[in-house]
């Protein structure tokens, strides 16, 4: 069994971990729907690249698609009014788009349900090595670079470093669980007071964790498995602290 999970496992610990870099500042930010926005325009990177290119460019359309959206949210944070919605609008033009661009597509459906969650269980492990070494890369910019920029150039970095993120994490897990790894552990951990990257993590791999577990002993699909347990979970702490206050 280890050896089974054993991949999907350090996926998971992997994307939590960078995830929950972007997930407390994109909460501060108030555009907790930017990750769906950027992700379902890197879907439809994926999309055009399998019904007009034969697969071919997968990966440079979706991060083109990817980053001209995160550089729309940049423009828009502190230029647009009601920027959530400007952002919701941005989500249901690319899966409206999705949709559109996979309809003549033979395998469209089944492309469009790893688009929305994969299963991480049959991922590669070379695939997550190189990830890794991507999001270490990602992690020291956000470290060392990012606090040295102000205005429109921090904005823009910001969101460019998430675009590149959410477009090797889109075709690793899907849209839904990228967005689960990036808000659920966020939530939990300011649900409970602890706004810190720690307690972030904490949640965010015991999440991954018991989810992978349901998903291998029930015959679950792992991807969506994880969103309904972290969505679950978020939820109730939640309303658990709103109660006891």
């Amino acid at each position: 069994m280890i050896e089974i999970l054993a991949p999907s496992i350090l996926l998971a610990f992997v994307l939590v971990g960078i995830h929950s870099l972007f997930g407390l500042e994109v909460v501060k930010r108030g555009v907790i729907f930017s990750d769906l926005a950027v992700g379902q325009w890197a879907g439809l990177g994926m999309a055009l690249s399998i019904s007009f290119f034969d697969n071919e460019y997968k990966y440079l359309l979706s991060l083109a698609f990817a980053l001209f959206c995160g550089l729309l949210i940049s423009f828009a944070i502190n230029r647009v009014r009601n920027k959530e919605a400007f952002i919701g609008l941005l989500y249901a033009f690319g899966s409206g788009a999705v949709m559109i661009a996979l309809t003549h597509s033979a395998e469209g459906m089944e492309a469009f349900r790893n688009l929305i969650s994969s299963d991480i269980l049959f991922t590669l492990p070379e695939t997550i090595y190189q990830s890794t070494l991507l999001y270490i890369v990602i992690g020291l910019a956000l470290w060392r670079l990012y606090p040295k920029l102000e205005g429109i150039y921090k904005d823009m970095l910001f969101f460019i470093l998430f675009a590149i993120t959410v477009t090797s994490s889109v075709s690793l897990a899907g849209v839904l669980t990228v967005f689960v790894f990036l808000i659920a552990p966020t939530f939990i951990a300011l649900s409970f007071g602890r706004e810190t990257l720690l307690f972030a993590w904490m949640w965010g791999w015991i999440i991954s964790i018991l989810a992978i577990l349901l998903s291998y002993h029930f015959d679950l699909p792992t991807g969506y498995t994880i969103v309904s347990l972290g969505s679950f979970l978020a939820i109730l702490s939640g309303v658990v602290m709103v109660k006891s206050n």
